[in-house]
């Protein structure tokens, strides 16, 4: 399962909206490839498409589709936004991750 914060729901309507996806029937694509200075980098990205092996999960009113690798790895992960000063964008608040980057890109289980 993966969570979605009241602001990251937020800036995800808006920001589908503003690249032509509708929030409603679209998806937020999230999943984990290899890579990153952590060995595994989270991807995140707006779609329209889902694969047959994809897992549809809706939090929050928000529609998000993982690919069957990556839901393993993003089991009980919060979606978060931060937007402040220092702000990040996209977080992913992972508690399978041992270790993460510096940057909050990249972990390692």
């Amino acid at each position: 399962m993966i969570t979605v914060s009241d602001q990251a729901k937020a800036k995800a309507i808006q920001l589908m909206t503003e690249e032509g996806f509708n929030p409603a029937e679209d998806y937020i694509r999230v999943g984990v490839k290899s890579g990153g200075c952590s060995g595994l980098e989270y991807v995140l990205k707006f779609d329209n498409q889902k694969a047959e092996t994809d897992q549809i999960i809706v939090d929050n009113d928000v529609k998000i589709v993982v690919d069957k690798k990556s839901i393993l790895y993003l089991a009980g992960t919060i979606l978060e936004y931060s937007g402040g000063l220092n702000g990040k964008g996209f977080v992913f608040n992972n508690p399978n991750a041992s270790r993460t980057c510096g940057c909050g890109e990249s972990f390692s289980l």
